[in-house]
């Protein structure tokens, strides 16, 4: 859950290829080129996927254990797909871990059900009828994929697993179909210059400080003049290098086997290297400066977007701070349904303000003078007497880590309430006053 993001692109051959034995069931003919998929260890860095008016995904695969129906984490998920309205449909992985379950290697569900037994489907049936349970306990309509006859208004579950290979064909088959069928007008051929948004940063041995993009719209190339957000201030700068993964290969898995191109159309994930990018920040858009004129442009829209999801007040709050724009959006958003109050949201490392707001905040309500940080680090040299800091880099963990910290303080001031009382006492009961 805390690996680097990855990203890979599976051309529409591969993917008819796989397809072809459920050509009666799901029959395919692809127009797009293919299907380019980001792997989100967790969900935070799905968080990342932002831009205005919903998410850079088309669509997403929400993977689940069938054997486990929906977990916490599912279930943040879920609701952050509900938020930026993205459509999805669930990989219910492990089959072959179900009691009785006889697996061929990859071959595709509808074949592999048939050589099951009896008793061995019934059991299957159960468990995908306890994640449609689940779902419509959160507002969705659910079923098995092959008995759906309105993909529009019901999630497709497919059975896979991830280790025999079974029910993948399925999976990229309807996949493939439902994004083609149904997100037509959003699968345009990319022309004009790239808008992306920026992953993750890193230092790359060789190239110095990389960011790892998806271009969502547009084209970019070699010594285009790109504008995103940074830490401190809007940075703009030149594209030295654009490097990408081959078909098939994992951007996390091939990073010191990356190639280098002098352009690249959407969609698309790739590494850039170009100067000034220390700074650069996370869950950022980036866009291409095609008319110098447009600069100011840019730069209002991307520093009106960050402020979005930057915030302060003056109430008694936590203090939140986080490494990207879109993992604070997702920690707000969590913090919200719970009804915890938030003083100030920012990104970047824990300064001595930070400390300051907090300890303000603790002497008037002691269980919100605290900390919350995401994969950030305190400034050396500040002193956080009298300040929690409650770190982690899971982010529905460091939800319940403040949860856990607010009812412990809770309690211990009504623990020291009762003490101030003088047990045991006595009753006398006035016969007329009753």
């Amino acid at each position: 859950m805390t690996q680097e993001v990855g990203a890979s692109f599976v051309p529409s051959y591969i993917i008819e290829k796989l397809a072809e034995p459920l050509k009666k069931v799901i029959p395919i003919k692809l127009q797009i080129p293919g299907l380019l998929f980001i792997d989100t260890p967790g969900h935070e860095y799905f968080s990342n996927l932002r831009r205005r008016g919903g998410s850079v995904a088309d669509i997403a695969i929400l993977v689940v254990d069938i054997t486990e129906g929906l977990q916490k984490q599912s279930i943040e998920s879920i609701q952050i797909l509900r938020e930026r309205k993205v459509p999805f449909l669930i990989a219910a992985n492990k089959i072959d871990k179900i009691p009785g379950w006889k697996s061929t290697n990859d071959i595709p569900f509808l074949a592999s059900i048939e050589k099951q037994r009896n008793d061995v489907k019934v059991y299957l049936d159960n468990l995908v009828y306890n994640l449609v349970s689940q779902l419509a306990n959160l507002g969705f309509s659910a079923e098995r994929y092959d008995r759906i006859k309105d993909f529009t208004k019901t999630v497709a579950i497919v059975p896979v697993s991830a280790k025999t290979g079974e029910g993948i064909a399925d999976l990229l088959a309807l996949l493939a179909g439902l994004t083609q069928r149904y997100l037509e007008t959003r699968l345009k051929f990319a022309e004009g210059p790239a808008k992306g948004v920026i992953l993750e940063v890193k230092e790359d041995p060789g190239l110095g400080h990389t960011i790892d993009v998806i271009i969502y719209d547009g084209v970019l190339k070699k010594n285009d003049t790109i504008i995103l957000g940074g830490i401190n201030g809007i940075i703009i700068t030149k594209v030295r290098g654009i490097f990408v993964p081959r078909p098939l290969q994992d951007m996390k898995l091939s990073k010191y086997d990356l190639t280098p191109i002098d352009e690249v159309y959407a969609a698309a994930g790739v590494k850039l290297s170009a100067p000034n990018l220390e700074e650069a920040l996370a869950g950022s858009p980036l866009y291409v400066i095609e008319d110098e004129s447009k600069v100011e442009q840019y730069k209002q829209q991307i520093e009106e977007e960050i402020k979005e999801v930057r915030l302060y007040s003056d109430i008694d709050g936590i203090v939140l701070k986080a490494d990207s724009l879109g993992t604070l959006e997702a920690l707000i958003s969590a913090l919200q349904r719970e009804g915890i109050p938030i003083r100030l949201a920012d990104i970047g490392p824990i300064s001595k303000r930070d400390v300051i707001e907090a300890s303000i905040v603790a002497q008037r309500s002691k269980e919100y003078g605290i900390i919350a940080a995401f994969r950030v680090k305190l400034l050396q040299g500040i002193d956080t007497s009298g300040v929690k800091i409650l770190y982690n880099e899971i982010i529905y963990q460091l939800i319940e880590d403040i949860k856990k910290h607010i009812n412990e303080i809770r309690e211990a001031e009504k623990r020291r309430t009762f003490d101030t009382l003088i047990l045991p006492g006595k009753i006398k009961i006035l016969r007329v006053c009753i």
